[in-house]
């Protein structure tokens, strides 16, 4: 499953109407969290608002999660360590009084597990795609290698 979420204070009926067009050809279910916004979908499930409880029940069965910019989900993909595609809203559209999303993923782009998407087509084809959750505190690639490296040239010098 991909669950969509806005967050609960804005609309963005723009990222949904996006999302639900795409929906069809995803060959998942999606469940949307659309907030107050005007846009209803036509082909994916949704709610206005979730209770916290079942929104926590909905991110833990999730595959992805796809959502606005919004802090408060970067830290619930992070818990549950699930992938997050970050669709931040434009204040020269009318999604915010200001760009400080895009500020946002600017400065999570390229982290483990965290997708940035700046437009449709993006968007699109990382939600098609099999993405990787975050890492764990545990998890670290490239000290691993580093440290198989140097084990191997010890015991290999001997």
């Amino acid at each position: 499953m991909i669950l969509v979420t806005v967050g609960t204070q804005l609309p963005f009926d723009r990222f949904i109407r996006i999302v639900d067009e795409a929906a069809p050809s995803l060959g998942r279910t999606v469940f949307a969290q659309v907030g107050r916004g005007s846009y209803q979908p036509r082909n994916m499930e949704y709610a206005a608002l979730i209770d916290p409880l079942k929104f926590d029940e909905l991110i833990a069965r999730t595959e992805l999660i796809v959502s606005h910019a919004g802090i408060g989900t970067v830290v619930m993909a992070q818990k549950f360590r699930k992938p997050v595609i970050l669709f931040p809203r434009r204040a020269a559209l009318g999604e915010h009084r200001n760009d400080h999303q895009m500020a946002t993923v600017a400065a999570l782009e390229g982290r483990s597990g965290m997708y940035v998407a700046r437009v449709a087509e993006e968007l699109v084809a990382l939600m098609k795609r099999p993405l990787d959750p975050p890492l764990t505190e545990n998890e670290h690639p490239a000290r691993d290698r580093l440290q198989r490296a140097i084990r191997d040239f010890i015991e290999n010098d001997r």
